[in-house]
């Protein structure tokens, strides 16, 4: 089995009374699209945020390429290949669709800050963000205002901007959030394809996508993980029906 890209291990995290993680150990494999799954309040959002940085875990660790990074700054983190979408947009909106792509290049580079005329032309992060751009279907749209996307559209460039960080593993936070039937869809084809680029550690409350797209499912109630295993496996558990899916998955 290949190591794993991006793992937790004994997560906890209270507030007060609530310990909102709760031993929590789970990994993302190469090449694999991980959901993790659960009801309001399970604690999915404090858990992506201990992940991604945003947020020390009381105790337990997280490890980015086998290397730990718990106390490494969200910065860091997406230095080292841990590129995050969110659920509500992070997106720069008078910006054009270019600007935002390339200025996830230039966080990707390291490089200081410099006059925007400058960064406009240097090749290398223009190259990178119209890759990432056509990547995603949106290169003919690079001069258009971010504001007049479509929601799936900008969707697709908070993708962009996270491939020019060239990530290693993506953290994705509810994508299909605002999408309608046919977005979803759209989403759904989008993200199985993107799986080669980088396995996806997914967040998702939209059942249909995370059937179709999951190689494995994890099931957070009350903080803790209550099973892991393929689809199938998930649809069957009786325990997992009980706690969240219902009588209808």
């Amino acid at each position: 089995m290949s190591e794993p890209v991006l793992a937790t291990r004994t997560l906890m995290k209270s507030f007060g009374a609530l310990t909102a993680t709760d031993d929590v150990s789970i990994d993302l494999r190469p090449g694999e699209i991980h959901a993790i799954i659960g009801p309001n309040g399970a604690g999915k959002s404090t858990l992506i945020a201990q992940i991604s940085g945003g947020l020390r875990p009381d105790s337990g660790s997280v490890h980015l390429l086998g290397r730990d990074v718990t106390q490494n700054t969200t910065q860091a983190r997406v230095r080292a290949g841990l590129a995050r979408t969110f659920q509500i947009s992070a997106l720069a909106m008078e910006d054009t669709v270019f600007e935002n792509a390339l200025l996830g290049a230039l966080g990707q580079s390291q490089r200081p800050w410099r006059f925007w005329r400058t960064i406009q032309s240097d090749a290398t992060l223009r190259d990178r963000a119209m890759a990432a751009l056509d990547r995603v279907g949106l290169a003919s749209a690079a001069g258009e205002r971010t504001a007049n996307l479509s929601h799936g559209q900008r969707r697709q460039l908070e993708v962009a901007v996270a491939l020019t960080l060239e990530p290693k593993a993506f953290l994705m936070d509810e994508p299909m959030a605002g999408l309608g039937a046919e977005g979803s869809k759209s989403m759904t084809a989008f993200l199985d394809g993107l799986r080669d680029q980088a396995p996806i550690l997914l967040v998702e409350h939209d059942m249909d996508a995370v059937f179709a797209l999951a190689d494995r499912v994890s099931v957070l109630v009350y903080g803790r993980i209550i099973a892991t295993g393929t689809v199938d496996q998930i649809r069957t558990s009786a325990e997992v029906r009980e706690a969240y899916l219902g009588e209808d998955a």
